[in-house]
C-alpha cells in the first residue's frame, strides 16, 4: 500500500500573505435532497454541524459541511476517516436518492494566511471580495485565473482554497505569484 502524500507535500510561499498546503483532507462529496431530515441527520453525525445555508460552510467537532449547489455538499472530515464515513452514509440513507463519494485523493487545500488575502484572490476571480458580501464562512464556488476553485474566508485573515489535485501545483505557483510582496492593491486592506 502506497503512503497518501498531499498535493504539495507541505509547501509555503511567504509573501505579502502565506499561502501553504494544507495538507491532506478527508473531503466527501454528499448528494441528495437537502432538505431530508435523514440526509440533516447523517450530516450531523458525520461532521457534527447543521446542513449550511445556501454558499455558507459550517464547522463542528468533527469536520464541517460546505454548501455546493441546491442538491451537492462536500463535508470535510478526517482524512483517515473519509472510507468509513461514506460507507456510514450509505447505510444511513439507504433508500433514499443520495450519492456520497469520497474525493479526498482528487482535491488539493490551500490556507492563505495575512491581511491581504482578499486582496490576493481578488486578483483571479471574478467574485466580489467585499466584506458585506463575501463574509466569514461564506463560500465562493468559482474561478482562480481559469481554473475552478472553492474558497471561503475563515476570518479576516485566513481562506481556504480547494481544487481539483491535477491542477494544484498551478493553483499554489498562481497564488504565489498573486501574493509576492509589494504586488496587493490593498483595496481591501
Amino acid at each position: 500500500m502506497s503512503n497518501a502524500v498531499s498535493a504539495l507535500q507541505d509547501a509555503v510561499f511567504k509573501g505579502s500573505v502565506t499561502i501553504k498546503d494544507a495538507g491532506l483532507q478527508g473531503m466527501i462529496t454528499l448528494r441528495g435532497d437537502l432538505s431530508s431530515d435523514a440526509l440533516a441527520k447523517a450530516v450531523k453525525t458525520a461532521t457534527g454541524t447543521a446542513i449550511p445555508e445556501t454558499g455558507c460552510i459550517n464547522s463542528g467537532k468533527k469536520g464541517a459541511a460546505a454548501w455546493m449547489s441546491p442538491d451537492e455538499l462536500l463535508l470535510l472530515v478526517d482524512y483517515a476517516q473519509a472510507e468509513t464515513i461514506v460507507a456510514k452514509l450509505d447505510k444511513a440513507l439507504a433508500g433514499t436518492h443520495m450519492l456520497a463519494s469520497n474525493v479526498s485523493d482528487a482535491r488539493a487545500v490551500f490556507t492563505i494566511e495575512g491581511k491581504g488575502i482578499r486582496d490576493v484572490l481578488a486578483k483571479g476571480s471574478p467574485a466580489d471580495m467585499s466584506a458585506g458580501t463575501l463574509g466569514i464562512n461564506t463560500l465562493r464556488r468559482t474561478r482562480l485565473g481559469q481554473l475552478p476553485v472553492a474558497f471561503w474566508l475563515g476570518s479576516e485573515t485566513t481562506a481556504t482554497v480547494i481544487c481539483f489535485r491535477s491542477v494544484g501545483e498551478h493553483v499554489f505557483n498562481w497564488l504565489s505569484t498573486a501574493a509576492q510582496k509589494g504586488s496587493l492593491p490593498g483595496h481591501y486592506t
